[in-house]
């Protein structure tokens, strides 16, 4: 038998029905906050594509916005930075789940990579000062 969710006593389908003001009065302070304080722009930009086509796939630079009700189900390809070594993909394809809602967006895009250590550069000590670089 499958859980049913459920975000502080409501499940999915009411909460798509509540108003934006009503689902914030559910979240934490600090996502109740920054949706008192409105939507950016882009912010609106990317809730707006969502509400047209939410089967398609949309790339989005922000990562701070909040995750809402309506965009669950939605496929996002958020934006971790540029490509650094070892790291061909600088997006992360990411279907949003009822489990997400009032986090942010940018959660699930880990921007920070693996620091890979290998041997010290010529100079790094004391000791590697005086060897000849040619053989």
């Amino acid at each position: 038998m499958v859980k049913e969710f459920h975000f502080r006593g409501k499940n999915l389908e009411e909460l798509k029905k509540m108003s934006i003001d009503e689902v914030a009065k559910l979240f934490p302070s600090r996502a109740r906050r920054s949706l008192r304080r409105g939507f950016t722009e882009q912010h609106k930009k990317l809730l707006e594509g969502i509400r047209k086509n939410p089967d398609k796939f949309h790339k989005t630079h922000v990562r701070d916005m909040i995750i809402l009700p309506e965009m669950s189900g939605a496929k996002l390809g958020i934006y971790k930075g540029g490509a650094k070594a070892g790291d061909s993909s600088k997006w992360v394809n990411v279907v949003i789940t009822p489990q997400m809602i009032g986090h942010r967006i940018g959660e699930y895009s880990i921007p920070i990579g693996r620091v890979k250590h290998s041997a010290p550069g010529i100079g790094a000590s004391k000791g590697s000062k005086h060897i000849a670089t040619k053989t």
